[in-house]
């Protein structure tokens, strides 16, 4: 009888790992394009940058970023492929608010233990995100830490590097008085502002995950785990065949924070919170965690996942173009003057 590794009984099963390439193998390879060199395996991944000649001034963007304690969640339920098209909505999606196409991603996964299946569910969830936004999966890494994590926990996160011509770069710069305000629908409460989810529907609540909730028509694990929109190939699109000035990709820190992010300082955003309803999950967690709305307005994203701002006139093309892409839309609000330098970028009104 073969006897364990000094390694494999410190805990660090390297058959495992070897096991769970060999599983995520074919859904990597579905990522491919033409500009990767070589397989999966190596100490790097290559992609080809000559690709790239044909942009006149190129500039490269990169992002990096995880999915959070919403893992707590697929651990419990032990469904792992929807947390992969988290890590690359929340990586990608930040990419493109600059107006940059994505080219290749890399992933990391830290355990407890290897468990081949699970890792390859992670990584099947990854990659099916990466071909639905048009992104390489070029590699990536997986740990095992036995003493650091539990045998059942694991983290992920991601970073990916994008490309955008240097007099294509979308931003505050761009945004003028008079501008549009386009709110594009989350899928629900995306990656963010779980650990006051957990909090209060779990702890506080003690709702069961497998409990069927009226108001959400479907048990709570299923309304938590339902992947973030993907944004990225949606807004490239309109990018392309309208005049756009900037992009917010609505994450921590909610509407307000993130959209002030892109607005110029001689100049405010006024969202008028009656063009929407957030979906029933956003109320249900304020409702039973009594949280005030400022707090919970600064916390998830209320309904909206991505803004627009783009110039008025083009504001029934983005929102048409985004429509027929299967993305609702609509137009929340408008860029005017700041009165006072003390003034908040972002104004949030009820009308």
């Amino acid at each position: 009888m073969t006897q364990p590794s000094a390694y494999a009984l410190a805990g660090v099963d390297i058959r495992a790992g070897d096991r769970a390439v060999e599983l995520m193998k074919h859904y990597v390879a579905a990522t491919n394009r033409s500009e990767v060199i070589g397989g999966l395996g190596g100490f790097a991944g290559l992609w080809d940058a000559s690709a790239l000649k044909d942009y006149r001034h190129p500039v490269l963007a990169t992002s990096t970023d995880g999915v959070g304690t919403k893992v707590a969640i697929a651990q419990a339920l032990d469904i792992h492929d929807t947390v992969g098209y988290d890590l690359v909505g929340m990586v990608v999606d930040d990419l493109v608010v600059v107006g940059a196409k994505p080219l290749f991603m890399t992933d990391y996964i830290a355990c407890g233990k290897v468990v081949p299946e699970r890792i390859a569910s992670i990584v099947k969830g990854i990659a099916a995100a990466c071909v639905e936004v048009g992104v390489t999966l070029l590699g990536g890494e997986t740990a095992e830490h036995p003493g650091l994590l539990g045998a059942d926990e694991y983290d992920v996160a991601g970073a990916a590097t994008a490309v955008v011509e240097r007099d294509a770069l979308l931003g505050a710069h761009r945004v003028c008085a008079g501008d549009s305000v386009i709110a594009l629908a989350s899928s629900g409460l995306h990656s963010n502002g779980f650990s006051l989810v957990r909090k209060v529907l779990l702890e506080q609540a003690k709702i069961g995950l497998d409990t069927h909730i009226d108001e959400l028509g479907r048990s709570l694990g299923e309304e938590l785990l339902t992947p973030t929109r993907l944004y990225t190939a949606d807004c490239l699109a309109v990018i392309e065949a309208e005049a756009v000035h900037a992009l917010s990709h609505i994450t921590g820190g909610g509407l307000a924070n993130n959209l002030a992010r892109v607005i110029p300082d001689h100049l405010q955003a006024v969202i008028d919170r009656s063009t929407w309803v957030p979906a029933p999950i956003f109320t249900l967690v304020q409702r039973l965690g009594a949280i005030s709305q400022a707090d919970v307005e600064e916390t998830l994203n209320m309904g909206v996942g991505m803004v627009i701002i783009c110039p008025e006139p083009s504001a029934a093309g983005v929102i048409a173009h985004l429509g027929a892409r299967g993305v609702a839309a609509w137009q929340a609000g408008e860029i005017g003057s700041r009165l006072e330098p003390t003034d908040d970028a972002v104004r949030l009104v009820s009308r």
